[in-house]
């Protein structure tokens, strides 16, 4: 059995190297492994969709920039009115917020101090009951002595 294996490097459009392993008789797939070019590891890595825009010019007098110019500064104005607007709603919640607090707080003062004329009242009104009524037993001898006297 050969153990014979076969290495191509292949530098690729992001300026890495790849290597390809191809091993004759071991039946083992193969694999390609990224090397970086420099030995400080290569830089970042650029997705598919900005490669093409790094080498492309774009002609400023262009009828598409300029399409593209204006429905950028169109959407810039939008999301800057969107967020002043957001800004301003919250602004006015605040103040809501804060005169509905206000009020609340008043209509507390004014239950409190309404409990507390209720309770003196209550208090008042026990302490007199309590002065008005005799005990039981005293009672019913003073009326019994009144009927025996008759």
């Amino acid at each position: 059995m050969s153990k014979t294996s076969q290495q191509n490097t292949v530098t690729d459009a992001n300026g890495a190297s790849v290597i390809h392993t191809q091993a004759h008789t071991s039946g083992l797939q193969q694999v390609p492994q990224l090397v970086p070019v420099s030995p400080g590891g290569g830089g970042k890595a650029v997705p598919p969709s900005k490669q093409g825009k790094k080498n492309s010019f774009v002609d400023r007098n262009s009828d598409e920039y300029r399409q593209r110019r204006e429905r950028n500064n169109m959407a810039v104005k939008k999301s800057r009115l969107k967020s002043k607007q957001k800004a301003q709603d919250t602004l006015q919640r605040v103040n809501q917020l804060k005169e509905e607090n206000e009020r609340l707080e008043a209509k507390i003062k004014l239950l409190t101090k309404e409990l507390s004329v209720l309770k003196d009242l209550f208090l008042e009104h026990a302490h007199n009951l309590a002065d008005n009524v005799q005990p039981v037993g005293t009672e019913t001898t003073t009326t019994n002595a009144e009927n025996n006297g008759q």
